[in-house]
């Protein structure tokens, strides 16, 4: 089993909901997309559609230039989004902590929601 946390929040409304741990189960879809859909669904279901996502990879190694545009759209396509809205960005630690030794890769996003449809 694999863990993921999850906690969504609205500012000023006292709704919140959290989301762990997330089962992995034979599946051609990653964990970490199965884990977008989900949080998607959730806020989708509150009535909210997708302002922008600005994400962060945090990773001395391999570089991420190559994959950022396979990210971008898989992103967009999860959130039924135009890739104008994800962005999508890496950098490095310069070899500090676990990131910067190669033991991990860390990740980081900011989403704006937006309440309703718009024209």
């Amino acid at each position: 089993m694999r863990s993921a946390t999850l906690f969504w929040a609205r500012s000023g409304s006292g709704i919140s909901a959290s989301i762990s741990p997330i089962r992995t189960q034979p599946s051609r879809t990653p964990t970490a997309t199965r884990l977008l859909l989900q949080v998607w669904k959730l806020a989708k279901e509150a009535g909210y559609r997708l302002g922008n996502i600005d994400s962060t990879i945090i990773a001395q190694k391999p570089k991420m230039a190559p994959y950022i545009p396979a990210m971008v759209e898989r992103i967009a396509v999860a959130l039924e989004a135009e890739t104008s809205q994800v962005n999508v960005k890496a950098t490095t630690t310069e070899q500090l902590g676990f990131t910067g030794r190669g033991e991990g890769i860390a990740a980081q996003s900011v989403v704006c929601l937006v309440k309703g449809v718009l024209s």
